[in-house]
């Protein structure tokens, strides 16, 4: 419901975004079907501006906003490229929580989460502001390092091969601060908010491409080195600029960099004869230069010009990176099969799929239930597709690398189920 479609009075922003706003519980990730929620500009946040409600999904409508023209998120030196909303959202048996700050795109789709806590627990926050996207703010430039780690320099590496993990503790602030809170992100979400954080999702995909492989990487190394738990920290990473990325807590992120994360989540970036994920650091190339460092507007640039991922990141680390496939993913039921699975497929991946499929259903109803036969039919394509709808993906009806993982991305989520590796 439309309620004042001038509130925006901005001249500059002549273009529109959308913001679609996915609400489940803190407690066990379900879906919230009926939460209402108000949109106000932040600017002024008294004058609601949408007011709309979820579906079974606990999903909103794609929501169309004004946002600054499309121009700015592609000059360096031009004005705020994103508009900024207030999200509150009210459900019965929940507590109530706004969100200020998230950041819509021109041509862009924004997806916010909230995670509402229940009445019955304590309270959690009520507001969450989300703070400047780094290439807008000012904040602290990473501090260089070595980009391959060696092992007396870090400590023992405990991992012997490459593994993609289930989840990340991110230390939320420097790592010095004790006081900052470690937060549990699945590894997807957390590249996918870092990414939303440190590029526009209205770049080349190209340009995205190249700089979440670089994203990946460098978490990756991390996690492999062991870095800072070596040091005697409890965290994988920091949500520090100045030591990693900038990750913020229940930020929103944009559709466009998640489609790609879930297309290349398993990939990192290597040298000849090196084992460990390349610590690929990286700067804004404005506020601050980095030689041999890729640079985030420069790879705007090139993407522009028609570069693609792996020729962006060689101009900017070398002829000899490539991108590499991790060995190994944890945290899921069962692996992809190395093929698409599409109607006419049959066996026990198809079984497997559909016995996930249908523990999702019990959740997101509009997900039609299937009967796990080992047979995918049309009845196996419906659900798929309309989990691809639900979830953001393309609408193919067929089970594809990202599909595959995002199902059981989900399915972990609902049911608490994981491989123990």
């Amino acid at each position: 419901m439309n309620l004042l479609k001038s509130a925006q009075t901005d001249d500059s922003l002549t273009s529109r975004g959308l913001l679609q706003i996915n609400v489940v519980s803190i407690q066990n990730n379900f879906p919230i079907t009926d939460a209402t929620i108000s949109i106000a500009s932040k600017d002024n946040p008294d004058q609601v501006i949408e007011q709309v409600g979820t579906n079974s999904s606990g999903q909103t409508e794609q929501l169309s906003l004004p946002a600054p023209p499309l121009d700015y998120s592609f000059d360096p030196n031009g004005p705020v490229p994103y508009s900024e909303y207030v999200v509150s959202v009210q459900a019965p048996g929940f507590r109530p929580l706004t969100v200020s700050g998230t950041e819509v795109l021109p041509d862009a789709t924004a997806i916010q989460p909230i995670r509402l806590t229940p009445e019955s627990q304590p309270e959690e926050q009520s507001l969450i502001t989300i703070p400047e996207h780094t290439l807008v703010g000012d904040y602290p430039p990473k501090i260089a390092e070595s980009e391959i780690k060696p092992v007396n320099e870090s400590g023992e590496i405990v991992l012997s091969r490459v593994v993609i993990p289930q989840t990340i503790v991110v230390h939320d602030g420097p790592p010095s601060n004790q006081s900052a809170t470690n937060y549990y992100v699945p590894y997807r979400d957390y590249i996918k908010n870092v990414a939303s954080s440190e590029i526009y999702s209205t770049w080349p995909r190209s340009t995205i491409t190249a700089n979440v492989l670089a994203i990946m990487s460098f978490t990756l190394n991390r996690v492999y080195t062991e870095w800072y738990r070596n040091q005697g920290y409890d965290f994988t990473i920091t949500s520090s600029t100045a030591f990693d990325h900038k990750w913020i807590y229940d930020r929103n992120i944009f559709e466009s960099i998640s489609v790609v994360v879930d297309e290349i989540f398993d990939n990192y970036l290597s040298r000849p004869g090196v084992r460990q994920p390349i610590l690929t650091q990286y700067c804004d190339g404005k506020r601050v230069r980095c030689p041999n460092w890729m640079t985030q507007w420069g790879s705007m640039s090139l993407g522009e010009q028609g570069y693609s991922p792996i020729e962006i990141l060689r101009y900017f680390y070398g002829d000899s990176i490539y991108v590499n496939t991790a060995e190994q993913i944890s945290g899921i039921p069962a692996s992809w099969p190395g093929y698409d699975l599409t109607i006419g497929s049959s066996g026990s991946k198809v079984r497997q799929l559909q016995e996930q499929l249908d523990a999702i259903a019990t959740v997101y109803s509009a997900i039609p239930g299937v009967t796990p036969d080992g047979i995918y039919g049309p009845a196996t394509a419906r659900s798929v597709r309309e989990f691809q709808s639900i979830f953001g993906m393309p609408q193919t009806g067929v089970v594809d690398f990202a599909t595959w993982y995002r199902i059981s991305h989900i399915y972990v989520a609902v049911t608490g189920i994981a491989e123990l590796s």
